[in-house]
């Protein structure tokens, strides 16, 4: 959001209202916080699956998105094309045949494993998005982890969606045993603004902070394996990372888009959570046309579950998500 952090969840929950919904008519309904499910049966890919959990692999890393459940915003220009008219949205969603009225986003934090490394990408959001997400627990149950046992968490940026999930219901560390890396930027911004985010934020920032690594934006965090990207914009430290194996790679977009219509087909389009909208703008366009033209599997946290899938690139220009 611009000058209002979308850490703040619980403030956003309030603006929203009922924009807050648990389904639609369309795909992104599946966002919704899941049904229980049976015992799953295990995959190829050594995670077991399930509708909390879509096991898939890099190379020879074993991965997995990871239901957190969705966010529903309303089209009233409000936070997806700032400026324009309702109107003007509903006609790039309608054109794609989804719901004109609001715009579903999921959430799925990404599990990847490597020997006895576990690592999470992103923590979803825990307790700051009320009964629509925070589902976190569930999907890694489903996956067969139990919380000691992941050793990473790698933060894209500090909003309340990637974070909340860090702390449990009572405050204390969700992973008590993992390093939470987070850039020095976002680190620095996140400590700097909890105070005026309420009293959940600044619980959490003083739980973690033990266990936070904060890393320079470009670093390489596991050689050969997880580098950082630099891509500013939406926060003054979010970073993107590529994951690599066996000469395969993912490239884990965190916040760079949010819907897969609106943000792939309009990324010029103010979006109110990013703190710096012309950057954010900058950036999303860079990310979309560098995948374009490299083809270079994504996984995108808040796209329609599992995230997993390509930008392609139409004769007449017009770029389009493609899911896996």
């Amino acid at each position: 959001m611009s000058h209002v952090r979308k850490a703040a969840l619980p403030l956003l929950v309030v603006a929203m209202g009922a924009a807050l919904a648990a389904c639609s008519r369309n795909e992104e309904a599946a966002e919704a916080a899941p049904a229980p499910v049976a015992a799953p049966e295990a995959t190829q890919a050594g995670v077991p699956a399930s509708e909390h959990v879509h096991p898939f692999q890099v190379g020879s890393l074993q991965a997995a998105a990871l239901r957190d459940g969705g966010i529903a915003v309303p089209n009233d220009n409000s936070v997806f094309g700032v400026g324009l008219t309702p109107d003007e949205v509903a006609g790039v969603l309608s054109g794609a045949g989804l719901d004109t009225d609001r715009l579903h986003l999921s959430v799925q934090p990404l599990l990847v494993r490597d020997g006895q490394r576990v690592m999470l990408f992103d923590a979803g959001a825990g307790q700051f998005v009320g009964d629509s997400a925070g589902k976190l627990g569930a999907a890694l149950q489903a996956a067969g982890i139990v919380p000691a046992q992941v050793t990473d968490v790698f933060i894209s940026h500090a909003h309340g969606d990637h974070v909340g999930g860090l702390v449990d219901a009572s405050g204390a560390l969700a992973f008590p045993n993992a390093t939470i890396h987070v850039s020095q930027p976002e680190w620095e911004d996140l400590q700097a603004q909890a105070s005026g985010e309420g009293a959940a934020m600044a619980s959490l920032v003083a739980a973690i902070a033990p266990q936070v690594d904060a890393f320079a934006p470009e670093a390489e965090l596991v050689p050969g394996m997880v580098q950082a990207l630099p891509t500013p914009g939406h926060t003054p430290g979010h970073v993107s990372f590529r994951i690599s194996s066996g000469g395969e790679s993912l490239l884990y977009v965190g916040d760079l888009v949010h819907h897969p219509v609106v943000s792939v087909q309009r990324p010029q389009w103010t979006i109110q959570w990013d703190r710096d909208a012309a950057a954010g703008a900058a950036q999303r366009a860079k990310m979309l046309d560098t995948a374009a033209d490299s083809g270079e599997r994504l996984y995108s946290v808040h796209f329609p579950f599992p995230g997993l899938g390509r930008i392609e690139r139409a004769s007449d220009g017009q770029l389009a998500w493609v899911a896996e």
